[in-house]
Parts: C-alpha cells; sequence; structure tokens
C-alpha cells in the first residue's frame, strides 16, 4: 500500500495541510469501516498503521487476534517513537 494513495482514498488528497476537519472526520470513518471488513493480514496490518499515525487506530488486543500481528503493531509504534525522537 502506497502512503499517497492510500490518503487519496480516504481524503482525497495526498496534502495532508489540505485535509479539511471534516474530510479527516470522514476519512477516518472510511478506515474504520474498510478496518473492520479486511480480512487479508497484511493489508489490515497496513490500514492499522496508517490509523495510528492520525491517531485513531484500535488498541492493539482489540485490532489482532494473532500475537504476531500486535507484535509487529508494537515494533512499529516503538519505530515510530524513536524517529519522532530524532
Amino acid at each position: 500500500m502506497d502512503f499517497d494513495d492510500q490518503l487519496r482514498r480516504y481524503f482525497a488528497t495526498a496534502d495532508l495541510a489540505a485535509i479539511s476537519p471534516d474530510a479527516l472526520a470522514a476519512g477516518v470513518e472510511h478506515m474504520r469501516v474498510d478496518f473492520g471488513m479486511e480480512k487479508d493480514r497484511g493489508r489490515r496490518f497496513a490500514l492499522w498503521t496508517l490509523m495510528h499515525m492520525f491517531g485513531v487506530a484500535p488498541d492493539l488486543d482489540v485490532a489482532f487476534k494473532d500475537e504476531a500481528d500486535r507484535n509487529a503493531a508494537r515494533d512499529f509504534m516503538e519505530m515510530v517513537e524513536r524517529a519522532a525522537d530524532g
């Protein structure tokens, strides 16, 4: 999944600064619906990471049944945190 493609899919733009509050709310709702319906583990994980970046990802125990997926999500969160710390 390409990040810009996902932004266009959910927010109709790849420009984060151009996302209006209404478009953000609608895009987040669309992501939540898609996440709930997605069966492919890889696509589900990718969508969860996008939701995490927007601060709307469900808790790991709710999002992932498989412990390996939860651990991968924890690794992702730690990687993002380290990158943010510089």
